[in-house]
């Protein structure tokens, strides 16, 4: 694939919103102003400067009209693997792909404005297309991804400070990563945490503004895709991991929740170099 294919900066404006977005690309959009927005079906409110981060075959869909200037990046899994640069930035499973934290962070105006000239950077890096543009357009990329693992990090600490979970939460968490393969009832992790299905689904729902049900598809998803991204495993090999009866059984249920096949999404993501 060539660079363009694989990397690209636009800027939008409100005429340019798709109603529902969902492509095969890792997409971070920065946005000047407050915006109104959900993702993979969950609703999301900033009151001002953010940046929100999307993986492959998540749906975001515009709720209301913003007068937000937004810059988009956009880079495809062989352009950048960010499981392969897990070391260097630890953004997946915290900026990327973690079913348990909002998907944006709220930027003060400098943070704002240093990832922004970066984008800016990279736009430019990008027009002139010099042999040796892809090494530095990813070291950009990783820089932003850095200085945005570090402000989301420090924003979360401070959070738990104000405010920490609950044990049941904590719990939940634990009960459901060694879990959802093999159970996908809310009321089993209920049980487990010796809670009433109703007071569970209100604390759970409270917290992540997500249904345990919700979460529990998310985390089988999440699983499926990194399974159909991250591993040469035969779809049929990724069904009987997470314990689906069958392989058409387990495209039916990715379809309805990603929007269409594994076999579909493996194609358009690809096979990244961990698989390789």
């Amino acid at each position: 694939m060539q660079l363009h294919n694989l990397l690209s900066i636009q800027h939008l404006e409100d005429k340019n919103f798709i109603e529902n977005y969902n492509v095969p690309l890792y997409s971070i959009f920065l946005l000047d102003a407050g915006a109104h927005y959900s993702v993979n079906f969950v609703k999301y409110k900033t009151e001002r400067k953010s940046i929100l981060f999307l993986s492959p075959y998540q749906n975001l869909k515009w709720l209301c009209p913003t007068s937000s200037q937004i810059k988009l990046l956009q880079f495809h899994g062989d352009f950048y693997c960010i499981e392969y640069h897990k070391k260097e930035v630890a953004c997946n499973g915290f900026l990327f792909n973690n079913i348990y934290l909002q998907p944006y962070i709220s930027l003060h105006k400098d943070k704002f404005q240093e990832i922004s000239q970066l984008i800016d950077k990279m736009e430019k890096e990008f027009e002139v297309n010099k042999p040796f543009s892809e090494s530095v357009l990813k070291s950009y990329l990783q820089l932003i991804l850095a200085i945005c693992s570090r402000e989301k990090n420090d924003q979360l600490e401070n959070h738990f400070i104000q405010q920490s979970k609950s044990n049941e939460l904590l719990k939940f968490q634990d009960i459901l990563e060694l879990n959802f393969k093999k159970e996908r009832n809310s009321s089993f992790y209920a049980n487990e945490l010796s809670m009433s299905l109703s007071s569970f689904s209100k604390k759970i729902k409270s917290q992540f503004g997500k249904t345990p049900t919700q979460l529990i598809q998310e985390r089988v998803i999440l699983e499926a895709k990194k399974l159909l991204h991250l591993t040469s495993k035969t779809i049929k090999e990724v069904a009987i991991e997470l314990n689906f009866d069958d392989e058409f059984y387990f495209s039916r249920y990715f379809k309805k929740e990603v929007g269409l096949p594994p076999t579909h999404f493996r194609k358009k993501v690809g096979l990244s170099i961990m698989a390789k």
